[in-house]
């Protein structure tokens, strides 16, 4: 009989340092101390970024990469990765050799391409990696539009494009998909859908009128919190879509720019 595990759970983000502490790596961990969770971090890449863009990324040596990985899962209980910004094809194959070795419970799959700012945080070739490597590991996907036609090859305009987005996206491997809805336009709600064998299911919002930064990655870092805390697919998506709108109405400004940064922990205490 093998003894209980008396360590609390932890969650992994593995993703992009944004220096600017609106998204990333930063997000993340602002997320899962909202949570309640043990936050742990593996910097795959690192930007010098702020509310007005991104001027520069550098992307480490994969094998301090790995170290670093390999330190998280060899002390924590990792119940639940959250993979953000990988850069390229090297970095999410030795993301992708980690998590099959550790096989992690739950890993939610947010692939970071497009910046707010429209830089490109993703080389093409790490495509083909992701999808061959990193879907068939995920618990869920949640990709924005912009970045499900990436992966798809094909436009998404309106709401019944997102339906057969799904479909694609299940048909190529993903368990399950949080199909992101802010891009389309509009000044109804913004309606997310998540997508699994049992059929798809809209998760809606009021849509709010500014711009945001770090939304996707803390919806996903929220999605492997609720993970982590032992809560059912369903509700860790629903929950992580109200958390992320309860933050944005907190958000604020803190730099020259128009972005608004999220208020993680207004929003935890909601």
């Amino acid at each position: 009989m093998n003894p209980i595990d008396l360590r609390p759970p932890s969650a992994l983000t593995i993703a992009g340092s944004d220096s600017g502490g609106g998204a990333g790596i930063q997000a993340d961990l602002k997320t899962f101390a909202a949570h309640g969770v043990h936050g742990l971090s593996a910097i795959a890449a690192l930007t010098a970024q702020h509310t007005r863009g991104v001027t520069a990324v550098h992307v480490p040596d994969v094998g301090f990469l790995r170290a670093q990985l390999d330190a998280c899962f060899d002390d924590f209980r990792v119940v639940a990765a959250k993979l953000g910004m990988l850069a390229n094809a090297e970095v999410t194959h030795v993301v992708a050799d980690a998590l099959e070795h550790y096989a992690p419970a739950h890993v939610v799959l947010d692939p970071v391409m497009v910046a707010t700012s429209g830089a490109r945080l993703l080389e093409a070739a790490a495509v083909d990696a992701l999808r061959s490597r990193l879907l068939p590991l995920c618990s869920v996907l949640t990709p924005n539009l912009p970045e499900a036609e990436l992966l798809l090859g094909h436009p998404i305009n309106d709401r019944d494009a997102m339906r057969r987005a799904c479909e694609e996206l299940l048909s190529g491997g993903a368990i399950a998909v949080l199909l992101k809805g802010g891009h389309l336009p509009g000044d109804g709600d913004v309606v997310d859908l998540l997508a699994t064998a049992d059929g798809i299911h809209p998760i809606s919002h009021p849509r709010l009128q500014l711009d945001a930064h770090g939304t996707g990655c803390t919806l996903a870092s929220a999605m492997a919190a609720n993970l982590a805390l032992g809560k059912a697919l369903p509700a860790a998506c629903h929950d992580a879509a109200d958390y992320v709108h309860r933050a944005l109405l907190g958000g604020y400004r803190p730099g020259h720019g128009d972005v608004v940064v999220l208020d993680h922990f207004g929003a935890g205490r909601g």
